[in-house]
């Protein structure tokens, strides 16, 4: 009831004098890229982003613990949350209503001056205005005072005034909008997509109740697998409501639920807040140790929240977050954090003896770590348009201040944990300096810089890195037609032998050992580990060229592996490249055509016969690159125009982690419900 008290009373004072006005709205509509950063479907998912935002906001200044993501069957977004409620008295500087201004006013808002938001994630005040302006229609409902009260929206302009529709109960606000398709290239909204985001935001905001409905009538293109992996049900795959209990605080227990309430209803609430992240991170990977370790703890004002564990992997996971918003590129809070994680390690690994002379590297005791960190502070400093680098130079203090305090108390609470994490990070090191030894063998040799290219690569004569590219073909037959029809100007082939290592489960001295991996490090021009240099990268256009079938669909995955696991940048920055050959030709008389899947070919097939009987066509299956000669290879896979190219991308680094661990690492059970949820929609399988 106290609770309820002081929400009331919070929710009387956050009225029009909260919001504070900076600049009008005109340019969204003209430039909805500068906002949202494209019209895409990343931008279209933004506009549903901006108003879950604001929710968080709310939920993350104590005032909402409830919050509705809803996918309508008429096109339509809503999102419900019991927070305060936008204010609906008339603010002073505009002269309406404070919800028309925060609607229909660029960098209107509750997060500028004082008395609105202390912590934001929607730190321009952007927002809802730039929903509004992208929408073709906005209805906003808000309880508040006892009254229910609306206003609807055409493209930006308020239809009529706020009005009174009736009596409420309890406060909160929720937004409904219809996307624009002037706008937006499509306005079919991802229930997958929707449904990863409010998870990771309620791990972040922890006991706030996140739920996600669908209630369009058609299909969504979702498998049962990865809705179960996305709500952490048990191995047994039922549909029932999970409760885990794990380690939460340090000496405390939290608790953690994902339900799934109906066909394409979700809710999702985590008591344990991060914890439970990591927890959901590690589940395709064995822990080595019992206890997550977990820290929340306030210090001048700024919010520190760590959690983090270590598995048997070769790779660190980590992930950093400031004020609900993902920095992919870091900052000084995850900085702060490295520091403080390197000098507790070594300094207790010292303290008792477990190491002597030389320490332990920060990569060496990052091997196999995987940390959640998330800071709230009033007034982060983003460098950058996107957010992806957090730049206050205090919180570097203060994260390595409450990281390496904490960190230490765990080690010396958890003796037996502390040594698992000190053995592998040892371990790690003896990798380390095998893996430096075996580089400093090979550059001795000139190969990795360059010096020497290894024989089988048939390079381009061009030296500009913009125009060149480079096909990674399967064997030998492959390669010698790839060599043949290539355009030798600017097309290098580099054929492999086999299979190559998988890297998912391979430290840096062994991937070393491996003479493809060796002839592939070697002809990118980049380096590996600690020396990679992207700019020196030899193609811009780096293309897996693969044979059609199942062994030539392994490969691809496992050179996908390596690029992701060891040159990220590589991927993001857009130079990997699937080339994809023709299925069949389909032939009649002098008519000849190239197709690239069954529905293709049953279409050309239809158009050769005219109407008639499919007397005189001719239908060849090419399993192998092999089985086309030069020019055929050239015409339909290698000439830039007419080929087609699938450009690798990486929207979501958690997303893509987690498939490749399930994929290549050695938890089976994980990629066995993978394959079994998804035996009935293959078509077709080569044996």
């Amino acid at each position: 009831m106290e609770n309820d008290k002081l929400k009331t009373n919070q929710a009387d004072s956050y009225d029009a004098s909260k919001i504070t006005v900076l600049e009008g709205l005109a340019p969204v509509r003209k430039r909805p890229g500068m906002y949202i950063g494209g019209t895409g479907l990343d931008g279209l998912h933004h506009l549903v982003w901006e108003i879950v935002d604001n929710s968080i906001d709310e939920a993350m200044a104590g005032y909402c613990d409830k919050i509705t993501i809803t996918l309508h069957k008429d096109g339509t977004v809503s999102v419900e949350d019991n927070g305060r409620g936008i204010p609906v008295d008339v603010h002073k500087a505009t002269g309406k209503s404070a919800l028309e201004t925060v609607l229909t006013t660029l960098h209107a808002g509750g997060k500028f001056g004082d008395g609105g938001y202390k912590v934001s994630g929607g730190l321009h005040g952007v927002g809802v205005s730039v929903v509004n302006a992208l929408s073709t229609w906005v209805k906003a409902e808000v309880k508040k005072n006892g009254k229910l009260y609306v206003q609807e929206y055409e493209r930006g302009v308020a239809k009529y005034d706020v009005k009174v529709v009736g009596k409420a109960e309890g406060t909160g606000t929720t937004i409904s909008f219809q996307a624009d398709p002037e706008i937006f290239k499509s306005i079919e909204f991802s229930f997958e997509t929707i449904l990863n985001h409010c998870r990771q935001q309620a791990y972040l905001t922890k006991g706030v109740m996140v739920t996600v409905r669908d209630l369009r009538d058609k299909n969504v293109n979702l498998s049962s697998d990865t809705v179960n992996e996305t709500i952490e049900v048990s191995d047994d795959d039922t549909e029932n409501p999970e409760v885990h209990t794990g380690r939460g605080h340090l000496g405390g227990e939290a608790t953690e639920i994902a339900s799934r309430l109906g066909p394409r209803e979700y809710s999702f609430c985590f008591e344990g807040g991060i914890a439970s992240y990591v927890r959901h991170l590690n589940k395709n990977r064995d822990a080595i140790h019992d206890n997550i370790m977990y820290i929340e703890k306030e210090e001048n004002g700024v919010n520190v929240e760590l959690a983090l564990s270590y598995t048997d992997d070769y790779k660190e996971h980590v992930y950093s977050f400031a004020n609900n918003i993902y920095t992919a590129e870091g900052g000084t809070h995850l900085t702060g954090f490295r520091t403080a994680l390197t000098r507790a390690i070594n300094d207790y690994a010292k303290k008792n003896n477990i190491i002597k002379g030389e320490s332990l590297s920060g990569e060496d005791v990052r091997e196999g770590l995987t940390s959640v960190l998330s800071v709230k502070l009033p007034e982060p400093q983003f460098e950058g348009q996107t957010k992806a680098k957090l730049g206050n130079t205090e919180v570097r203090t203060i994260v390595d201040s409450v990281a390496a305090s904490s960190i230490t108390m765990f080690l010396e609470e958890h003796p037996t944990d502390a040594k698992k994490i000190i053995e592998k990070s040892l371990l790690s090191a003896r990798a380390r300096l095998a893996a430096k030894a075996a580089r400093e063998t090979i550059i001795r040799k000139g190969a990795l810089e360059g010096m020497t290219l290894p024989g089988k690569l048939a390079d381009c004569s061009t030296k500009d890195p913009k125009r060149s590219e480079v096909y990674i073909v399967e064997g030998d037959s492959a390669g010698g037609s790839a060599k043949q029809g290539r355009d030798r100007t600017f097309q290098a082939i580099l054929p492999l032998r086999g299979k190559i290592l998988n890297v998912e489960r391979a430290r840096l001295d062994r991937m070393l050992s491996s003479e493809e991996i060796k002839a592939l490090i070697v002809a990118l021009g980049i380096g590996i580990g600690d020396d990679i240099d992207y700019s020196k990268l030899r193609y811009h256009r780096v293309i897996i060229m693969t044979d059609a079938d199942v062994d030539g669909a392994h490969i691809r995955t496992l050179l996908l592996t390596f690029f992701f696991r060891n040159f990220p940048d590589l991927v993001t920055n857009g130079h990997i490249y699937i080339a994809q050959p023709p299925l069949f030709s389909v032939s009649k008389g002098k008519e000849k055509r190239w197709v690239y899947s069954d529905h293709e070919r049953d279409l050309a097939v239809k158009e050769l016969s005219k109407g008639k009987d499919n007397a005189g066509i001719s239908i060849q299956r090419y399993k192998g690159l092999g089985e086309m000669n030069p020019t055929q290879l050239w015409d339909t896979t290698m000439n830039p125009e007419n080929r087609v190219l699938w450009r690798v991308t990486m929207d979501d680094a958690e997303r893509a982690d987690e498939v490749f661990t399930m994929l290549m690492g050695d938890q089976v059970p994980p990629r066995k419900r993978f394959i079994q949820t998804r035996a009935k929609s293959v078509k077709n399988l080569d044996t």
